[in-house]
């Protein structure tokens, strides 16, 4: 049996084995906050009026001009291609991939390439999401794991300005919730071109006799061969389950998560083999490339309005097989290597607010802290040859805890002036047992974190705001220990594991009811260091300071209740303070990105969205002689909806774009080079058109 066919019988299995879990989880279903089902009294249809999270009204409630909140509606209509892309909901935030799809993304924000997630946190369902001292890069933030309809609101923030969030959210912090109940239940089955083939089920069940437990369950398979010439073959399998219920005067969830990623990588690729006919856009030059990652989550939470306190553990296995450079380093057995993540994680939070009273002015007090813990039983970095291991560069093994706390005051000073004051305080302990004892010791380094923010209402409809803040990203602990680089054994100058930033951004927020609202803000941020540990090659890469000037737009128009717009604009100038070898830029720092959408839905059951993505060049060395091509994207989707079915078309790239979805800049080494390799762009094309067909059952009590 040819490898598509048999990759279809495993989705009809997978699809069967869901649609038994569905009849007996999702049950029942009940409205919920986001939006609402009333009946229509035409032949029984279902009239759905929708409630974009981006409608919300902020004034007197946002402590600067960059902050928002995404509903579930401004995220179910556009068409999705890969999880990472949830992400997108926060203005000026674009997601990309240079490797399989099962890889976490590559994210722009601000003037940074976040590479996976240095600068950028991300929480989902109250679990810290970035991976620190991860085998394939600082910050790993791996969103596949999420299933995107069971994400309530998406609340995301920018800047160092937040007392609240700390590590990795220099850029900016993304906040996933999920559903506790779920307005309806549903079966919902994908298909599409390249053998894509997903099916979902989910739906919600009262349970306990006095009707306040609330039973939730979400089953998700999915496999996909992809477009390029070596099939992906992916398997991806998700479950999320949790539990609400009611204790001692507040309400408590557990929450079980489960992930299993499987596929094959066609890595970016040197643009001189496409142009040579070596290769195709769509071709490889490593056919053994790819990777697989496990994540089961355990958490639970306790919420009693003033405070609440949860807790989660992580179990995390990660294997990752790539080759950028291909025969540049060693032309007998190639560049290839594999990076291992095998970790453990546990962590506690507690959160909690009061309100009082300052010289008779009206005082709100939030607080806060957080333990999380590392114990990473291996984290390592081997060379390998067709995915077998020959050699051994790092194994490590690794614990790093830290403890935080937080507190902040917002203060009204007058009828239209309040201010928030906040500081945040941050420790870190590690230990590094390493396979080359000089590369492993132990150590600690803490941090304060200051935050000031104000906002001043000019009227019912303008609030101006101003804010400064410290913030940090933490770097790969086997930095800070190291003494030897792991390949060469030349002497190496560790690194500071905690690197402070300072930023402060001036904005406007103008809101005409649920209608129309706009943001403006200019915003600057520096970086003491831009020190990464780089997993690909197990040592430090030392960069100077950098710094960031820019300005964003972002605004929603609703101007009929059938259709909703949102567009954004980011300009940003990223420098570092220094001169890298001839040259000021930061590589792969975007300056321009450009996103509008628009989301039509009537009342006949029949809804449109399309979106329109722009992301600018970028210089790919700091002197800026070589610099990335710009690209345009454009997705669309069309659903119908009658009584319980429900019909959706996607079509993603619908215009056929062949631009680039990421480019770096690098030498490389293809047969019959020069041993010192060629320089060259190397790229990753956006996936060629593709269309995907939806039908889904909901049902009801």
């Amino acid at each position: 049996m040819t490898a598509p066919c048999s990759k279809r019988w495993r989705a009809l299995v997978g699809l069967s084995l869901l649609f038994a879990a569905g009849a007996a989880v999702a049950e029942s279903a009940k409205v919920g906050a986001s939006d609402y089902l009333v009946e229509d009294s035409v032949e029984g249809s279902i009239e759905e009026v929708v409630v974009y999270g981006r409608a919300l009204q902020l004034i007197g409630i946002a402590d600067t001009a960059s902050e928002g909140i995404v509903g579930y509606d401004d995220i179910r209509l556009p068409p999705l291609l890969r999880v990472g892309e949830l992400v997108e909901a926060v203005p000026g935030m674009v997601a990309t991939q240079h490797s399989g799809t099962g890889k976490a993304n590559q994210y722009f924000l601000r003037g940074f390439n976040l590479d996976h997630g240095t600068d950028f946190f991300a929480r989902a369902g109250g679990v810290p999401v970035n991976m620190r001292t991860h085998g394939h890069g600082q910050g790993y933030l791996d969103l596949n794991f999420i299933i995107p309809e069971m994400v309530e609101t998406t609340a995301y923030r920018k800047g160092p300005y937040h007392a609240s969030v700390g590590d990795f959210s220099s850029a900016g912090s993304v906040d996933f919730s999920f559903y506790e109940r779920l307005e309806e239940s549903l079966l919902q089955v994908t298909i599409g071109k390249d053998n894509f083939a997903r099916s979902f089920v989910a739906g919600s069940l009262d349970v306990g006799g006095s009707g306040n437990g609330v039973l939730t369950g979400a089953l998700d398979a999915a496999f996909y061969d992809g477009p390029w010439d070596i099939d992906e073959d992916l398997e991806q399998y998700k479950l999320l389950l949790s539990y609400g219920f009611d204790v001692a005067g507040g309400r408590a969830r557990l929450s079980l998560q489960g992930y299993d990623g499987e596929w094959n990588a066609t890595d970016q690729i040197p643009r001189r083999a496409v142009r040579s006919g070596l290769i195709d856009e769509l071709g490889f030059i490593d056919p053994d490339l790819g990777g697989r990652t496990q994540r089961y989550a355990v958490t639970g939470e306790l919420d009693f309005a003033r405070w609440k306190f949860g807790g989660y553990f992580v179990e995390y296995d990660f294997t990752l097989y790539s080759n950028f450079t291909y025969l540049l380093d060693d032309p007998v057995n190639g560049d290839e290597f594999e990076q291992r993540d095998d970790r453990s994680q546990w962590g506690l939070w507690a959160s909690g607010g009061v309100d009082s009273k300052l010289w008779d002015r009206p005082v709100r007090v939030n607080w806060g802290s957080d333990l999380h813990y590392d114990d990473i039983d291996q984290v390592g970095l081997y060379d390998t040859v067709a995915r077998a291991r020959i050699g051994t560069t790092r194994r490590d093994s690794v614990e790093e805890i830290s403890v935080s706390g937080y507190g902040e005051a917002e203060v009204f000073l007058t009828q239209r002036l309040r201010s928030t004051l906040g500081a945040r305080v941050d420790y870190y302990h590690w230990d590094v047992s390493a396979l080359r004892e000089l590369n492993g010791d132990s150590g600690d380094d803490s941090l304060i974190s200051p935050k000031l923010n104000f906002a001043y209402r000019f009227g019912p409809q303008l609030e101006g705001y101003a804010s400064w803040g410290r913030g940090f990203h933490s770097n790969d602990v086997r930095g800070a220990t190291i003494a030897l680089n792991p390949g060469s054994g030349d002497p190496v100058s560790p690194v500071d594991v905690l690197v402070r930033s300072n930023g402060a951004e001036f904005g406007l927020r103008f809101e005409q009811g649920r209608r129309f609202n706009a943001t403006l803000v200019g915003f600057w941020l520096e970086l003491d260091s831009e020190l990464v540990f780089v997993g690909d090659a197990g040592t430090t890469e030392p960069n100077d300071g950098s710094r960031r000037l820019g300005i964003e737009a972002a605004s929603f128009w609703r101007p009929a209740d059938w259709l909703a717009i949102n567009v954004s604009y980011t300009y940003t100038d990223a420098e570092f303070k220094a001169a890298q070898e001839g040259g000021r830029k930061i590589p792969g720092a975007v300056e321009r990105s450009f996103v509008v959408g628009a989301n039509a839905n009537w009342t006949n059951g029949w809804s449109l969205s399309a979106r329109v993505r722009y992301l600018g060049e970028a210089p790919l060395i700091e002197d800026n002689s070589v610099r990335s091509d710009n690209s345009w994207l454009v997705n669309a989707g069309s659903s119908y909806r009658r009584g319980a079915l429900e019909f959706r078309l996607d079509v993603f790239n619908l215009l056929d774009s062949d631009d680039d979805d990421i480019a770096y800049y690098y030498a490389s080494r293809l047969p019959g080079e020069p041993a010192e390799g060629v320089e060259d762009i190397h790229f990753h094309p956006l996936e060629p058109r593709t269309v995907r067909a939806t039908i889904t059952y909901h049902w009801q009590n």
